[in-house]
């Protein structure tokens, strides 16, 4: 059998169950804390240290022994069990553990905040400053 991958390359196996998952390099980057040229390394590396790949794990909703012992034969076959069963419905897409609009929209909520902050203390010092002018009649 011949193969142009390894067929134990982990960033290849993390990159197909991101695209199972119907998730992009950038929500996995932004779950994982990173950037999506970061993901895209990772999904070439044939090796990831164990550490790394139960964050990546957790972030695709799956656990460490589906990654590794992922194959695109044993999908095909998960799939394929369906076939016998009436009224089954696979939504594979579903099972991510988070929502990347929702992280979005938080961290949009982070930032209004500290913008307000950031415009109080602005305030804050304008007035200080011409209490300060005042009593020494300057202004």
């Amino acid at each position: 059998m011949s193969t142009l991958t390894k067929p134990n390359h982990i960033g290849r196996k993390i990159s197909r169950i991101r695209e199972l998952r119907d998730m992009k390099q950038e929500a996995l980057a932004q779950a994982l804390g990173t950037n999506q040229q970061a993901i895209s390394a990772m999904e070439n590396s044939e090796t990831i240290d164990d550490e790394k790949l139960a964050e990546i794990a957790k972030a695709l909703g799956v656990t460490v022994e589906a990654i590794k012992n992922f194959s695109e034969e044993g999908v095909i076959n998960y799939f394929n069990s369906f076939n016998d069963t009436k009224n089954s419905q696979v939504n594979f897409g579903n099972h991510c553990t988070f929502n990347p609009l929702d992280k979005l929209m938080e961290s949009v909520d982070e930032n209004k905040k500290l913008y307000e902050r950031l415009l109080q203390a602005e305030k804050d010092k304008v007035e200080y400053l011409e209490k300060l002018l005042k009593g020494n009649n300057l202004l």
